[in-house]
């Protein structure tokens, strides 16, 4: 780790602030999964005292973040084709609530549909562009974030941060061949169309095909044989 960048945080942060910067780390890959965390190096690092890491640490392995392995210690996560396959069942499950919400109990389709065109063009943009792949990665899940919030519920945006986190993880496997990310606009703007226009049954199938083919190519990266032997 001595190559990671943190800095110091004042002595009256909490831990869900700590939690909340470690969870930000794992995502954009200063942790890698699999790597073993030291709790005397992070509290020295964070400037907070090892109880308090402690009880951020506790926080993102009930998250299923941080995995503690008695006797070894604690580590970032690892996730396979089963889990992969949990954490977008999950994580559709959520975006098609918070977007029935935000059509018909908020009335705001038309609203969330501009701002999803917006980071849709944004995407596109740096696409064009030289942006990194974490940069790149970080837009496109920011459109479905966008989705959530727009629900304005408590519980389903602290569902879906954890949700969002490992998806970031899972797809650092993919490949632009695999899953280019001018399908991932496409898709992107055909999903903001169906909540303009309200098509409900539209948007649940548009969804769900996105995270599909987002499963089968991390799965095949995963495990090329298994999705073969399926096959």
């Amino acid at each position: 780790m001595d190559g990671v960048s943190i800095s110091p945080i004042k002595s009256e942060s909490t831990a869900a602030l700590i939690a909340r910067k470690l969870r930000e780390m794992i995502s954009d890959g200063s942790f890698a999964p699999g790597q073993q965390l030291f709790e005397v190096e992070l509290a020295k690092r964070f400037g907070v005292s090892r109880g308090i890491l402690r009880e951020a640490m506790q926080r993102l392995t009930q998250e299923g973040l941080l995995i503690s392995r008695p006797n070894r210690g604690v580590f970032v996560a690892e996730f396979g084709p089963a889990e992969v396959f949990d954490i977008y069942t999950a994580r559709l499950a959520v975006e098609r609530a918070a977007c029935l919400k935000v059509i018909d109990v908020l009335g705001a389709g038309e609203q969330l549909a501009d701002q999803l065109d917006a980071l849709t063009d944004r995407l596109e943009g740096l696409l064009a562009g030289e942006a990194s792949d974490y940069e790149l990665l970080s837009l496109d899940i920011e459109f479905h974030e966008c989705m959530v919030r727009a629900a304005k519920s408590t519980r389903l945006s602290r569902m879906h941060a954890t949700l969002a986190t490992e998806s970031r993880m899972s797809s650092a496997v993919l490949d632009e061949r695999d899953y280019p990310l001018s399908d991932r606009i496409e898709e992107h703007r055909e999903i903001a169309e169906a909540i303009r226009e309200k098509n409900v049954p539209n948007l649940h199938r548009l969804l769900a095909e996105h995270m599909d083919r987002a499963v089968e190519t991390i799965v095949r990266r995963l495990d090329p044989e298994g999705v073969s032997a399926q096959a």
